[in-house]
């Protein structure tokens, strides 16, 4: 494959940690942006030793000259010498022109070709050991080998930084010296030759070794010392940090320019100063200093060393944080001079530290101590409660009506409406009262000392009464109200979580008992939370158990009071709690969004029972909020008609004015699909809502469901009662609506039902909710009747 990278995009090769001898020989090669470092090193470090022996192999060609000058010719001599002369200048040459460029230009060749100049310098010497010893004496031999011997020796000194050169000359020499042993005296001698050989060529390839070790340890050094000097560079024009050092006087010596600058002052105006005087700046003279000096002035008067000390500094008249560190500074013979340490401005980490430590225990929105700041508030006020024997209130404090400004108008609107909220109860509290926001719509008020009951009772009514006054955001005016429920340590609890649940429950039971009310917590709040909880326990299995079933209560015609109808009420008959009302499990089958599971199961078993009927009597069905709210809800009608076989005329889904308060849920489009289909659709409860014409113009509904408040209140005559129901039943007439009075129990209840016009009728009067047997009965058995 082709490598088409540019040299600018391939990255350089590092220098090996350690140079193997094959590289420092010459024999393989080096990575190009290396070659002129290591090769130019080498030959370096070789060439300074030439000069050394080339004095030692002139003063060795004399000698050789001295003592073979009365048995060889002197032209053979002459002519040896001038091969000596002609092999050892040709490296000054090479010296001459490496050391003029300063080494820049070592190449891998300029390596080989010492090495081929030292093995010519070899030769040189073998040729002695051939030419002259032909008829030698013993002492000429022995002169030979001394003077080969100390050459081998200065070589593997000189050139232990070229391993080739000194390998090559070695080598050569010792190869001669082996045989000139071996011709001229024993075997011995020729072994020892060469073991005194091959311990120099060890000894050198050893070296060499080690001068790559050093040559790449060196390298390592000089580029880490020159990264640091870098970093040192841009670290006193750039960092937030500089030394700094102090004499025994613990004045300032030697100040650097970052110091300077960190204090916004020169180095000059800083030098000699105390250091203390320096960091207190301002509050110098007024002796107001900050606790952080104090135990700054407390180490360096015991002169121990310390760290991360924080502590403010005055900078061009803004306060800065700064966090120190340092060390005594002592002699050789362990006396002491001063410190020396450095500074770090962390002003910015320590805004942003004290900026998440306020996210972390205030509310963003409100800016009000969120819970787990109150929970810590209030642990504290129980705490001094325990320590003198007094009293602390806890208030819960929950928004009416806030979900549907949510809902309507928006998120917004509701958090700008949320921020109102918090500054109207902090208005009312003083400053015995800690208020903040516990989440969502939910506030909270820590009392910390609370002398009597009416204290509490008064803080709550002045908030409820704050809270409820009308509010204007982005032009709309809104109405909301408070429910308040209240706790006191420690009759209600001796621990924060404790407080705080008491007064929950003290919060749902006041809103429960019609909103806009302050109650007390009382212990049997606790039991009937415990009930509850029991029941949703309970509730949470009833389905899975078979626990639930229906009754039907039957819907008569107005003029004949003939059945056209059933109600599906669903009631649930506990094993060992036994049967529970409706009031208590509908309500917490809403709370605890269990009323979609119920309200399907009510949906396919009316539709699989109703089927048994008659083919002109229906089935209305209840339907909440939530399960419209449901994208599942229109397969779920869909698949209950069509595994019960009940025509979809004969299913009237019930809903009320609530379905449609939630802007954005598809509900109007979903009841439209329903109606498609052919489920009827039935308005319950009309008038006891929020009564907006508009709910009827968005679905047609088939009926609307008069309230049995409407039918009581028109059997006693009242005016508004029976104008409520005209009205209603002339609208319903209007639009083609059916109407169905809701709760006739009684005769009179009857009767003016029937003259005001309404169609249908439902209530004890005709019949209680039965099973569904006794409903299919009532057609099976001619002689039966409602009852």
């Amino acid at each position: 494959m082709i490598n088409r990278a540019s040299p600018q995009t391939q990255r350089a090769e590092p220098l090996p940690e350690t140079l193997p001898l094959a590289i420092l020989t010459g024999l393989r090669r080096l990575p190009a942006e290396h070659v002129e470092f290591v090769h130019g090193s080498q030959l370096r470090a070789s060439d300074r030793m030439l000069g050394l022996c080339a004095a030692l192999a002139a003063i060795s060609a004399v000698l050789v000259n001295f003592r073979f000058l009365v048995h060889v010719p002197g032209w053979m001599l002459a002519s040896w010498t001038l091969l000596v002369l002609a092999a050892y200048l040709p490296a000054f040459q090479l010296r001459r022109a490496a050391a003029a460029s300063d080494y820049a230009t070592a190449t891998r060749s300029d390596l080989l070709k010492h090495g081929m100049l030292a093995l010519l310098q070899g030769v040189a010497w073998v040729m002695a050991m051939v030419l002259l010893t032909s008829a030698a004496r013993p002492s000429e031999i022995v002169t030979l080998w001394t003077i080969a011997c100390c050459l081998m020796a200065a070589v593997a000194i000189a050139h232990q930084a070229t391993p080739l050169s000194s390998a090559s000359f070695i080598i050569t020499v010792g190869a001669g010296a082996f045989w000139m042993m071996l011709k001229h005296a024993d075997p011995l001698l020729a072994a020892i030759v060469t073991s005194y050989a091959m311990l120099l060529l060890g000894a050198s390839l050893r070296q060499a070794h080690l001068f790559g070790v050093q040559l790449t340890t060196n390298k390592l050094l000089a580029e880490k010392r020159e990264v640091v000097s870098l970093l040192l560079k841009e670290h006193d024009i750039d960092a937030a940090d500089s030394l700094w050092q102090t004499d025994i006087a613990r004045r300032l010596t030697g100040v650097s320019p970052s110091f300077a600058r960190m204090l916004g002052l020169s180095a000059d105006e800083l030098e000699g100063r105390s250091i203390l005087e320096v960091l207190a700046g301002p509050d110098w003279e007024g002796g107001r200093f900050d606790p952080a000096l104090h135990e700054l002035a407390e180490k360096l008067k015991l002169r121990a060393p310390f760290s991360g000390l924080v502590l403010p500094v005055v900078v061009n008249e803004q306060q800065r944080w700064w966090e120190i560190s340092a060390s005594p500074r002592v002699d050789e013979k362990g006396v002491f001079l001063g410190f020396r340490g450095v500074g770090s401005d962390i002003t910015v980490q320590k805004v942003s530290s004290e900026r998440i430590a306020q996210m972390a225990r205030y509310d963003m929105l409100t800016n009000l101590p969120n819970r787990l700041h109150l929970t810590e508030e209030l642990a504290v006020a129980i705490e001094q409660v325990s320590r003198w024997h007094t009293r602390c209130g806890f208030l819960m404090i929950d928004l009416d009506r806030f979900k549907s400004v949510n809902d309507t108008l928006g998120h917004l609107v509701g958090d700008r409406l949320l921020a109102q909220v918090a500054e109207r109860i902090g208005t009312v509290c003083s400053v015995n009262e800690i208020c903040g926001r516990l989440g969502g719509d939910e506030f909270a008020v820590i009392i910390r000392d609370a002398p009597e009951a009416l204290y509490i009772d008064q803080l709550a009514l002045a908030i409820i009464e704050a809270v409820s006054r009308p509010y204007v955001v982005d032009n709309h005016t809104l109405f909301i109200g408070a429910s308040v429920g209240s706790a006191t340590a420690p009759n209600d609890g001796t621990d924060a979580e404790t407080l705080i649940r008491s007064a929950d429950l003290a919060m749902y039971r006041a809103k429960e008992a019609g909103r806009g009310k302050h109650l007390r917590y009382a212990p049997a709040m606790h039991a009937d939370a415990e009930e509850r909880r029991t029941l949703e326990i309970a509730l949470r299995e009833a389905l899975g158990k078979n626990e639930l079933h229906l009754l039907y209560q039957p819907i008569v015609t107005a003029d004949t009071g003939e059945v056209v109808g059933f109600e599906a009420l669903v009631r649930w008959t506990h094993p060992e709690l036994g049967p529970i009302s409706p009031v208590k499990f509908i309500p917490l089958a809403e709370d605890t969004r269990l009323i979609a599971s119920i309200g399907n199961w009510v949906l396919r078993t009316a539709c699989q029972e109703a089927a048994q009927w008659p083919d002109d009597v229906r089935v209305s069905v209840n339907v909440s909020a939530e399960q419209l709210y449901e994208a599942e809800f229109l397969e779920t009608v869909v698949s209950a008609l069509a595994h019960s076989r009940l025509p979809a005329e004969r299913l009237e889904l019930e809903v009320t004015e609530g379905v449609f308060l939630r802007e954005g849920t598809g509900v109007s489009q979903l009841l439209d699909k329903l109606m498609k289909l052919g489920v009827r659709l039935s308005l319950d409860d009309f008038g006891t809502g929020y009564s907006s014409l508009g709910y009827l113009s968005r679905s047609r509904f088939s009926t609307i469901k008069i309230d049995r408040s409407f039918v009581s209140g028109a059997a006693r005559n009242q005016r508004e009662s029976l104008a409520i129901i005209h009205a209603v039943v002339a609208m319903a007439q209007s639009l083609e609506m059916e109407t169905t009075a809701e709760g006739v129990e009684t005769e009179a209840e009857h009767d003016i039902i029937r003259a005001l016009g309404c169609t249908k009728i439902q209530g004890f009067y005709f019949g209680r909710p039965m099973p569904a047997a006794d409903a299919l009965g009532l057609f099976i058995d001619p002689n039966s009747q409602v009852a």
